[in-house]
Formats: C-alpha cells, sequence, structure tokens
C-alpha cells in the first residue's frame, strides 16, 4: 500500500482538478450575469435555474459529468470500495472549493450524483429518482429551501441503500459525505429554520389577536 501512496494520490488530484471546473459560471457565459452575484450566490444547478433553465440544464449535465468521468477514469485498477468513495470525494471537494473561483464553489450535490452513477449504478438512479420526486412536489407546493431538503434527504436515502444493500462499509462513507454535504447546506437550514420561526410567531400573533 505505501508504494501507492503517490499514485493514489496522483488520482485524487486528478479528481480534484476535474471537478473544479465551474461549469455553472461557464454556462453563463454571454449573458452578462455572473451567478456569484445573484440569488443566493451559489455556483451551482440550483441558482442558475432561478435565471436560466437551459442553462440550469448544462451545468447540471457539466456538474454530473464531471463527477462520473474523474471517477471513472482512475478507478480502473485501484483495489477496494474505500479508494473509489475516496476519490469521488477528491471530484465533490474540487466543487465545493475550486482554485477556478478563489477556492469557493457550489454545494456538490450534482457532483456527488455523478460519482453515485459509477460507485453503484442502481441505487444511485434509485435515489435520483427520490430526487426528482420531491424536487418536484417542493416546487409545486412551494417549500422553503425545497431544493436543499430534496438534496440532502436524497443522500440519506442512499446511505439507507447502501446499508440495506450493499455493506455497513459503504453506509459508513455515504454517511460521512451525507454530513458534509448536510454542512455545506448549513445555510439553507439555518434560513429554513428562521422561516419556520417567523411563520409560528405570525400564527402565534393572529392567534392572540382572535
Amino acid at each position: 500500500m505505501a508504494a501507492n501512496i503517490p499514485g493514489i494520490i496522483a488520482r485524487f488530484v486528478v479528481c480534484f482538478l476535474f471537478g473544479s471546473i465551474p461549469f455553472a459560471v461557464l454556462a453563463m457565459k454571454g449573458s452578462g450575469i455572473d451567478i456569484r452575484q445573484v440569488g443566493s450566490g451559489n455556483p451551482g444547478f440550483n441558482n442558475v435555474l432561478r435565471v436560466s433553465k437551459w442553462r440550469a440544464v448544462l451545468t447540471l449535465i457539466g456538474d454530473m459529468g464531471k463527477g462520473f468521468f474523474a471517477l471513472w477514469l482512475v478507478r480502473h485498477g485501484a483495489p477496494g470500495a474505500g479508494l473509489g468513495w475516496l476519490f469521488g470525494f477528491g471530484a465533490i471537494l474540487g466543487h465545493c472549493y475550486s482554485p477556478f473561483l478563489k477556492f469557493n464553489g457550489g454545494k456538490g450535490i450534482a457532483t456527488s450524483a455523478g460519482v453515485m452513477l459509477v460507485l453503484y449504478p442502481i441505487w444511485a438512479a434509485a435515489a435520483m429518482a427520490y430526487f426528482v420526486v420531491v424536487r418536484i412536489i417542493g416546487g409545486r407546493l412551494k417549500w422553503p429551501e425545497a431544493g436543499a431538503l430534496a438534496s440532502v434527504s436524497t443522500w440519506v436515502v442512499f446511505t439507507i441503500l447502501m446499508l440495506g444493500f450493499v455493506s455497513p462499509q459503504d453506509a459508513v462513507y455515504a454517511a460521512l459525505l451525507t454530513l458534509f454535504l448536510a454542512w455545506k447546506h448549513k445555510q439553507n437550514f439555518q434560513r429554513l429554520m428562521a422561516h419556520r420561526s417567523t411563520a409560528l410567531e405570525s400564527r402565534g400573533s393572529s392567534g392572540g389577536q382572535a
């Protein structure tokens, strides 16, 4: 294993660099809009969707594709599932802390979906089907932070699938990545809690006036 460490580091760096390509920024080229200056300021699919649907589709394809391609490229010949998760995390980390964006970036959901598709395509497809359903329902019902809720809960579902159908070890890896992605969405959850607190206060005031 010690002899393989330079190779492992090199593959991790390759994944990080692929993951760092800022497709949200590239998709907005020619629009005159810096996606980092509008909406949430997040260079990712959900924020681009606020501006342009077709540019959001380009962002989604790019962000998922870089996670998929980076992991597909480097995992051949790498022993053990653990290294696949490690290299996948490298791509997600590159997306979240891109050197092309002064080590800022998105929140890693689309890139992590690409990683899931390489590691466990069947369970990834099941988790992504769940995401689509929850995202559509949340959008139609106008849930606050619907994107964040759908995104993080999808990784919770994927973790459960790993535990139930793959192995406890993979479930641990998935759980750790879920915690990281949830932490990246901490501002979304803070806004959600503030929204709920405001709604409860409004209901209390209305009840008191009645």
